[in-house]
């Protein structure tokens, strides 16, 4: 059983289900600080990276998982069957839209199905996966009381017709990941993390386990609360990233530079905070999280219009920078169809290898549709992987000379610092910045159109 005592002498044990973006840095910051962490994963190829001490995250350097597998603080499976040997389980799995843009809850309902079946007497089950408010409550709290709760880390089931009581039998939280990859300021153990737990003891529990590894927690009444500041810190971006966006469309037919406005908008040292316009939104927590928000708003007869405004604002960009493309290769007497075109970035924001949910990919997709021939450029992404929605089976093209001559237009998606831009400018016939980097490294030409 977990105990107070057990976390802080760090005899507890820690298990962490997903090993992405989310979970390989949170159960690295446990093992480093002297945890036991057991990391499962249903994608074999992951244990096996793990296993050989090897990194499959370009922001997380080898090294550092190297040093928690070779002393045997970071142990990772696929046998999830194994989940009775931790005292501690904390869910980190996806939670994406469905093709109707409706929250898919299958990882979570699926991940809770399988800790039910696994469930041992004593433990702590934390939640971090973004989601709708009530989605701890209503979905894993149910399941957990009726689990078949196992006595032992021996797997000897007794099933108790009375429903287990948490707080007493286990103990359940919700805590949301607030990670940023490859932030220069904030990792995962320095960032605020919020605690909402389902009683008291969920909640005294949780607080110290992660006041272990993190720098500052911060208790709330409840997991509704703590689910519902997650959807409010993204929707609060979403939203201002979708004002900008409307401004970017409505200063460029008044032919004023938006982020030149931006910029002299935020000399200001109060009142003001600067977001910045793109080719869409990326990530996995901000084109998603606030569609949550909304759905469930539906619950309770409340439609959030001005969410969904913002949402489809946002949505539309990637359609919008291709209408720009395809005006500026008319100005060149050029037409869209037939045309190369060659995007700078995947990644859906620079110097990372995260492409969840990255604009670029939908604007491959629009700029195909519309006849044109179309490859990619990205540092760190040397083949397009298979995604839920895509699979374009493309692999990154060398910035040479000869090849940027060849394209019609290079579409500037991901601002990489990587990214030689004098040397790209020199090169290209055309180019189309969605990010106003060539201007940032003082580049000004004819043949740069901003989108």
């Amino acid at each position: 059983m977990i105990t107070i005592e057990k976390i802080e002498n760090k005899t507890a044990k820690v298990g962490i289900i997903g090993l992405g973006y989310v979970g390989l840095p949170l159960g690295l910051e446990f093992a480093h600080t002297g945890f036991e962490v057991l990391g499962f994963d249903l994608d074999p190829k992951k244990i096996e990276y793990l296993s050989k001490g090897q990194s499959y995250i370009k922001h997380i350097p080898a090294e550092r998982i190297k040093s928690v597998t070779d002393n045997g603080k970071l142990k990772t499976t696929t046998d999830f069957s194994r989940l009775t040997e931790v005292d501690a389980i904390i869910i980190c799995v996806p939670t994406p839209l469905d093709e109707h843009r409706e929250p898919d809850m299958s990882y979570i309902v699926s991940t809770g199905d399988t800790i039910q079946k696994y469930l041992r007497k004593g433990q702590l089950v934390v939640l971090e996966s973004s989601t709708y408010p009530g989605t701890t409550d209503e979905i894993l709290l149910p399941k957990f009381e009726e689990a078949p709760i196992i006595q032992s880390a021996n797997y000897q089931p007794k099933v108790d017709p009375k429903p287990y009581v948490v707080g007493e039998d286990f103990f359940l939280a919700f805590s949301p990941e607030r990670e940023d990859p490859n932030n220069p300021d904030f990792n995962t153990s320095t960032i605020p993390k919020l605690v909402g737990g389902i009683t008291a003891n969920c909640l005294e529990l949780s607080v110290a386990l992660y006041n272990k590894v993190i720098v500052k927690t911060v208790p709330v009444s409840s997991a509704r609360v703590a689910e519902a500041a997650k959807i409010v810190e993204n929707t609060f971006r979403g939203i201002n990233i979708a004002l900008v966006n409307e401004l970017k469309m409505v200063f460029d037919r008044m032919g004023i530079d938006v982020w030149e406005v931006i910029e002299a908008a935020n000399s200001k040292p109060f009142g003001f905070m600067p977001f910045y316009p793109g080719p869409g939104l990326g990530g996995h927590c901000i084109p998603i999280d606030p569609f949550y928000l909304t759905w469930k708003a539906r619950e309770y007869e409340i439609n959030t219009k001005f969410i969904e405004l913002a949402g489809e604002i946002n949505t539309y960009q990637p359609f919008y920078v291709v209408e720009r493309v395809m005006h500026f290769l008319n100005m060149h007497k050029k037409a869209l169809n037939g045309s190369r075109i060659l995007i700078l970035g995947a990644a859906y924001k620079k110097n990372i290898d995260d492409m969840r949910e990255s604009p670029s990919l939908k604007l491959i997709e629009i700029l195909r549709e519309n006849g044109a021939e179309v490859d990619y450029n990205d540092p760190y992404i040397p083949v397009l992987p298979e995604t839920r929605k895509y699979n374009f089976k493309m692999k990154s093209v060398e910035l040479t000379e000869k090849n940027l001559k060849s394209y019609d237009l290079v579409l500037l998606s991901t601002n990489h610092d990587d990214y030689d831009y004098e040397f790209i400018h020199s090169n290209a016939n055309l180019i189309v910045d969605t990010r106003n980097a060539f201007k940032q490294k003082g580049i000004l030409n004819g043949k740069i159109f901003k989108a």
